[in-house]
């Protein structure tokens, strides 16, 4: 066999062990992408619960009475203070091959970054996920808080550290404001890189939440009968409210992972397919070039014999 069709032969059988792993991959994240998706729609239930219940608090205006003297840390969520330091918790995936996922959610962060005038002097990252930490690192970024490790259909009780932390950090004031930034699953073919305040909760952060209550709810105005106190029911429903945004951003961001990367690796798979295709062909071009060549030359031998 010459070697131009050996060499050929070696790059098809090549391409398809690539294209039987990248299937394989496909199959994997789609069956991920399956379980999160059951995961999300029954803890979506909840969180609506809490965002509306924080939501109706706002518009009964419950959040004034937080004063900024207050010694809570609980309270301290709701505390608007001269923002000195903007936190900004960017959530990407600890690994690559789920296509323009982590490069759209970096763009977007750097986007955000230069609309509002922040830089490395001004600005605190709290990453999830190695890209995130390891792309703002190496600009020399200021990283307070890193987690990496979340696993592909995350538990509520890997949030409450992330959480924790993050709330202590704004009550030590190590920023004075934060926000989310994550890829949000719109559907199995597209997501959208989204940012969006966590900290302080304001009447005015939770205006889209109360954009999205049905015709009805606001027709019958939040009307409560606080029991013990309204302090107290801050003391719960606040911590609860912070910890259903950070949970729900990261359930959201990793359904867009498993999403990105089954789009990732089908599309790897098509292209191996074209690969192999246009790569037979040639191998068969080669093939019948050389058989052509060979019975010429049988020919040419027998005519110069005779």
């Amino acid at each position: 066999m010459p070697a131009s069709l050996a060499a050929v032969k070696h790059k098809i059988a090549s391409t398809k062990s690539t294209r039987q792993i990248t299937s394989a991959m496909q199959m994997v994240s789609s069956s991920k992408l399956n379980q999160i998706q059951k995961h999300t729609q029954t803890y979506r239930v909840y969180a609506s619960k809490v965002e509306s219940v924080v939501a109706h608090l706002a518009q009964a205006h419950i959040f004034s009475l937080v004063s900024a003297g207050e010694n809570s840390s609980i309270s301290q969520l709701a505390v608007q203070r001269p923002v000195k330091k903007t936190g900004i918790l960017v959530i990407t995936s600890d690994r690559g091959l789920v296509g323009s996922y982590n490069s759209n959610i970096i763009k977007q962060t750097l986007d955000f970054m230069r609309e509002h005038n922040l830089n490395k002097d001004n600005t605190v990252f709290l990453t999830v996920g190695n890209t995130g930490t390891d792309f703002f690192t190496k600009r020399g970024m200021n990283i307070a808080y890193q987690y990496s490790g979340v696993s592909d259909v995350p538990k509520f009780v890997e949030v409450r550290e992330i959480v924790k932390t993050v709330t202590e950090m704004y009550g030590n004031e190590v920023f004075d404001e934060l926000y989310l930034s994550y890829s949000h699953f719109l559907n199995r073919i597209s997501s959208r890189v989204q940012t969006y305040k966590m900290l302080p909760i304001s009447e005015e952060s939770l205006e889209d939440v109360s954009d999205e209550e049905s015709a009805e709810d606001k027709q019958v105005g939040p009307e409560y009968e606080f029991e013990p106190s309204e302090t107290d029911i801050l003391s719960v429903v606040l911590p609860q409210y912070a910890e259903s945004l950070v949970y729900g951003a990261i359930l959201d961001a990793k359904t867009s992972e498993h999403a990105s990367s089954t789009n990732a690796m089908r599309s790897a798979s098509d292209n191996a397919d074209d690969l192999i295709a246009a790569l037979e062909l040639q191998y068969n071009r080669a093939r019948q070039a050389a058989i052509t060549t060979e019975i010429t030359e049988i020919t040419g031998g027998q005519a110069a014999l005779e």
